[in-house]
C-alpha cells in the first residue's frame, strides 16, 4: 500500500465486537487472546475483509497495572500472533496497540514518570518483534504520552503513531490542547498524530480542522460511532458515519478508522468510499514556541522571560537551593508569572548542590502549580538531560555556545527531547568584539543544530550584551549582530538584557532603554527582571504600538485604574493570604497561615470562612477553563494541608475532628480504572469530607457492607468502561435493596445525566467539582438545586 500519498484505512472498535460476541461485564478483554484466540482472529479478519490496511492488536489494556497477576509477555505475544494469523496472505500491517496505564502521573497522581516509562517499555519489548508499528491511543495526559513515546523510541525501531482523546472544548481531560500536543510530538520523532474516541465524526470535525492546519505531520482520525444514547449505545449508522468522514478526509487526513461503537460495517463503508483516494492538500500555518502541557506560547512576537530563578546575586534563592526549599522556589516562580513573565528561566547551578537532582525536582515542583513554559538554564549535560526528560512539554535550553565540544554534547540531547535552544555567540576564543565575529559563531551554531534535525524555528541566538561602563562601543555591535542574525540566518534572537548595566548606578533606566533598542533591532526573547514595573510597562506598551496587542486588551488590563509607576517589590511567599496560597497550590504557606489563625480563631470558622471560599473560587476557575486539572488537584491538596493542621489541633485538645460528612467511593466490579475516582477523592477531602475509598474492581457486597457498617449517607460509584456499566447498575440495585435511604452519586466517561438517572442513581457528577456540589446538597450545605 502507498502510505505516502493515499488515504489508509484503519480498523474499528475491538470492545464493541467482543461485547457482541458475549464478553461478560468486567471480563478482561486481553485475556481472551489466550482463552479464546479464535474469537480475536475472527474479529481481525472481519476488519481486514472490510478493507482495513492496519489492524490494532488486542493489547490496549495490556500493562502490569491492569493485568496484575497475569503473564503480560505471553498475553502481548498471543495478541500479536492472533493479529498476524488473521492477516496471513494480505498486506495488512499489525499495530501494537497501547492505551493509558490507568493511573495518574505526578503531579496529578502518585505514579512517577520513570515508572510509567518502565511500564510502557515492558509492553514494547514484549511486542516489538511481532508488530510493524506502535500505536499509543486514547491518551489524555501529555506527560504519560511522553513517557510512552520515549519508551518506544529507546526500545524499538518501529514507527510510532499517537492519538489523544479530546473533548468538544478542544482540551483533554487533563487540560492538554491541540497546540501543546502537536508542539511536543512533532520533534519526538513520531510518524503520525491524531484524535480518537470520546466524540463522533461530526463532533470531531472542528478538532480535525484545527490540527490539520497547524502541523504538516500525517494525521489519523478514529471517532466513535456518534455520541452514546441514554442506554450508552452508539447508533450512528455506517452510511452517516462515512458521510461525516468524507468531510474529515477533505481536511487532508491520511489515516481513517473508527473507535467505540464502530464495527466492520462502518469500516466497509469507509473503505468503499475513501480507500486509496489521493490525499487532499492542506493549508498549514506551522506553529513554533515553547510550551507546557496546557499552555503554548507562540514565538511570533517578543516573549518575556523572567530571570528571577537564578542564584547569581540572590542570597535568598541561594539559600533555597542549598536547603531544597521548594516552596520558596515555587513562590518566586509564581511572583514572576504574576508580574508578566511568559517563560521562566530556571538556573539551579550553585556550589554544594547536586544540580541534576535539583533540576529535576524544581521542574516537577514548578510545573505542579504553574502552566508557564520553562527555560532550563544550564551548561551541564547531565543536569540538562535530567531536566529535559521530566519536563512536561517543550522547553527552551539556555544554552549552547560555539565550542565544538559543547555543540556535540548538548545538541543531541536538545533534539532527543524536542526542546528549543539558545546559542551564545562565544567560542573557545571568547566573545568576538565585532558583530561580524558573533555572526560567524551564530552561523556555525545554526548549521550544527540543523545537522541534528533541529528546526530553524526552534533556534534562538544570543548575541550577548556586555557591560556598557567598560565596553561602550559593544552596545552597537550587539545590536548590529542581532540585525544580521535575523536577516541572514532567519532565526529568532535572545538576550539577557540586564548584563549591559552591570557596575552602574540606576541600572533600571539603562536596562530599559537598551531593551527598547534591542527590540527595535529584532530581539525575540527578552530575559528581564519582571519585578521591575517600568520594564514590564515598557514591554506592554511596545506590544501595543507594534500591533501585537489586539484591541489593546493587555495594555488596558495592565494600566486600567493606575495613575503612577511604582517599583514592584519582591514578595515573600509567607505574605500570601490563605485564599491566595490555595489558589496557587502552596501547601506550606497554607499550613503556616492556618497555624497563625488557630491562635485566635476557631477551627470550624477557618474552614467555613477561609478554606471553603478559596476552594469555591478555584472550582469556579476550573469550570470556566481558567485553570486545569493539575492546578485543581494542587489547590485541593493545599486546602487539605490546612484541614490536617486544624484536625491535629482539635485532636490534641481532645475534641472530635472536623468532618463535613462520611462518603464512600468505589470503582465498580470489573473496572480497574480509578483515575476519576481518585481525583474526586482529593477534592472532596479538601472540602472537609471524610472519604472511605474502597478502591477499584470492588465487589457489590463489599460496597453494601461498608455502607451499612459506616452508616453512610452518600456513595459515589465510578465506571470508565462500557462493559462495566451493568455492574454499576447491579451495585445500585443492591444498595437500594439493603440501604434504601442512602444517596448514590455516579460518574465516569461512559455515563450521561440521563442514563445515570435511568439506572437508579440520585445524582450524576461529570467531574470532581460537581461531585463536591452533590455532596454539599446531600449534607445540607446548600439550598436544593439540581446537579
Amino acid at each position: 500500500m502507498d502510505m505516502r500519498t493515499k488515504v489508509v484505512i484503519l480498523d474499528g472498535a475491538m470492545g464493541t465486537m467482543l461485547q457482541k460476541r458475549g464478553m461478560k461485564a468486567g471480563e478482561i478483554p486481553e485475556l481472551i487472546n489466550i482463552n479464546n484466540p479464535e474469537m480475536i482472529v475472527d474479529i481481525h479478519k472481519k476488519y481486514i475483509e472490510a478493507g482495513s490496511e492496519i489492524i490494532y492488536a488486542n493489547t490496549f489494556g495490556a500493562n502490569r497495572k491492569k493485568l496484575a497477576g497475569h503473564n503480560l509477555d505471553a498475553i502481548v505475544k498471543a495478541a500479536l500472533k492472533n493479529a498476524r494469523k488473521a492477516a496471513e496472505g494480505t498486506d495488512t500491517l499489525i499495530a501494537l496497540d497501547i492505551g493509558p496505564i490507568g493511573e495518574l502521573l505526578e503531579p496529578m497522581g502518585t505514579l512517577k514518570f520513570e515508572e510509567a516509562y518502565d511500564i510502557f517499555k515492558e509492553i514494547i519489548i514484549a511486542g516489538r518483534n511481532l508488530a510493524e508499528l506502535i500505536v499509543f491511543e486514547t491518551m489524555t495526559d501529555l506527560y504519560e504520552l511522553k513517557a510512552a513515546v520515549l519508551a518506544a523510541k529507546e526500545n524499538s525501531n518501529l514507527n510510532i503513531f499517537t492519538t489523544m482523546t479530546f473533548e468538544a472544548d478542544m482540551r483533554t481531560f487533563a487540560g492538554v490542547n491541540l497546540e501543546t500536543f502537536v508542539n511536543l510530538m512533532e520533534g519526538l520523532g513520531v510518524s503520525a498524530i491524531g484524535l480518537n474516541c470520546s466524540l463522533g465524526p461530526k463532533e470531531m470535525y472542528n478538532l480535525t480542522k484545527k490540527i490539520t492546519s497547524i502541523t504538516d505531520m500525517d494525521i489519523m482520525i478514529k471517532p466513535n460511532a456518534g455520541l452514546p444514547d441514554i442506554e450508552g449505545n452508539y447508533n450512528l449508522s455506517a452510511k452517516d458515519f462515512v458521510n461525516y468522514m468524507e468531510k474529515i478526509h477533505r481536511l487532508g487526513v491520511r489515516y481513517l478508522g473508527g473507535c467505540c461503537g464502530t464495527n466492520e460495517e462502518h469500516i466497509r463503508a469507509l473503505s468503499k468510499n475513501l480507500k486509496g483516494k489521493d490525499l487532499v492538500q492542506r493549508e498549514i500555518k506551522l506553529i513554533s514556541g515553547p510550551s507546557s502541557a496546557t499552555k503554548f506560547i507562540n514565538n511570533n512576537e517578543p516573549l518575556i522571560v523572567g530571570e528571577g530563578l537564578n542564584p547569581t546575586g540572590k542570597k535568598r534563592f541561594q539559600q533555597a537551593l542549598k536547603e531544597k526549599d521548594l516552596e520558596c522556589i515555587i513562590s518566586k516562580a509564581i511572583e514572576q508569572v504574576d508580574n508578566g513573565a511568559q517563560v521562566l528561566d530556571l538556573n539551579v547551578g550553585y556550589p554544594e548542590v547536586n544540580e541534576g537532582e535539583l533540576q529535576e525536582i524544581a521542574i516537577k515542583s514548578i510545573q505542579s502549580v504553574l502552566d508557564t513554559p520553562i527555560q532550563i538554564d544550564s551548561s551541564k549535560v547531565e543536569a540538562l538531560e535530567k531536566g529535559l526528560r521530566v519536563y512536561n512539554g517543550k522547553a527552551i535550553v539556555n544554552s549552547v555556545n560555539g565550542e565544538n565540544e559543547k555543540l556535540d554534547a548538548i545538541l543531541p540531547i536538545v533534539k532527543k527531547y524536542n526542546a528549543q535552544i539558545i546559542g551564545l555567540t562565544i567560542d573557545e576564543k571568547g566573545i568576538p568584539e565585532s558583530a561580524e565575529g558573533r555572526f560567524l559563531i551564530a552561523e556555525r551554531i545554526v548549521e550544527e543544530a540543523m545537522k541534528y534535525g533541529i528546526k530553524k524555528s526552534d533556534i534562538y541566538i544570543d548575541c550577548l550584551s556586555l557591560t556598557v561602563s567598560s565596553n561602550p562601543e559593544q552596545v552597537k555591535e550587539t545590536l548590529e549582530a542581532i540585525k544580521m542574525v535575523k536577516k541572514k540566518l532567519g532565526v529568532k534572537t535572545a538576550l539577557g538584557v540586564s548584563n549591559v548595566s552591570f557596575g552602574l548606578p540606576n541600572r533600571g533606566i539603562v536596562n530599559d532603554v537598551f531593551l527598547i533598542m534591542a527590540l527595535e533591532a529584532g530581539l525575540d526573547l527578552a530575559i528581564v527582571n519582571t519585578n521591575s514595573k517600568a520594564t514590564m510597562d515598557i514591554l506592554t506598551t511596545y506590544h501595543l504600538l507594534k500591533n501585537k496587542d489586539p484591541v489593546a486588551s493587555n495594555f488596558i488590563k495592565r494600566f486600567s485604574g493606575t495613575t503612577k509607576i511604582e517599583k514592584k517589590e519582591e514578595r515573600d511567599s509567607k505574605s500570601y493570604s490563605i485564599g491566595e496560597a490555595i489558589s496557587k497550590g502552596l501547601s506550606e504557606v497554607v499550613r503556616h497561615e492556618v497555624f497563625k489563625l488557630l491562635e485566635y480563631k476557631d477551627g470550624l470558622d477557618i474552614v467555613d470562612f477561609e478554606l471553603i471560599p478559596a476552594l469555591n473560587k478555584v472550582g469556579k476557575d476550573y469550570e470556566e477553563g481558567k485553570i486545569f486539572l493539575p492546578q485543581l488537584i494542587k489547590s485541593a491538596e493545599a486546602a487539605q494541608s490546612g484541614f490536617k493542621i486544624i484536625n491535629e489541633k482539635i485532636a490534641k485538645d481532645g475534641e472530635k475532628s472536623i468532618s463535613k460528612g462520611d462518603i464512600i467511593l468505589a470503582t465498580v466490579k470489573g473496572d480497574v480504572h480509578d483515575i476519576g475516582k481518585n481525583i474526586v477523592k482529593v477534592v472532596l477531602q479538601s472540602y472537609g469530607y471524610h472519604v472511605i475509598d474502597l478502591g477499584k474492581d470492588v465487589p457489590i457486597q463489599d460496597v453494601v457492607d461498608a455502607t451499612i457498617k459506616n452508616n453512610i449517607k452518600l456513595v459515589g460509584l465510578s465506571a470508565l468502561m462500557t462493559t462495566t456499566v451493568d455492574s454499576m447498575k447491579d451495585t445500585i440495585v443492591a444498595l437500594r435493596a439493603n440501604v434504601p435511604e442512602v444517596k448514590i452519586m455516579v460518574g465516569g466517561a461512559v455515563l450521561t445525566q440521563e442514563y445515570s438517572m435511568k439506572i437508579g442513581a440520585d445524582s450524576y457528577a461529570k467531574d470532581a467539582q460537581q461531585g463536591v456540589e452533590v455532596a454539599r446538597k446531600i449534607f445540607g450545605e446548600e439550598d436544593d438545586k439540581e446537579y
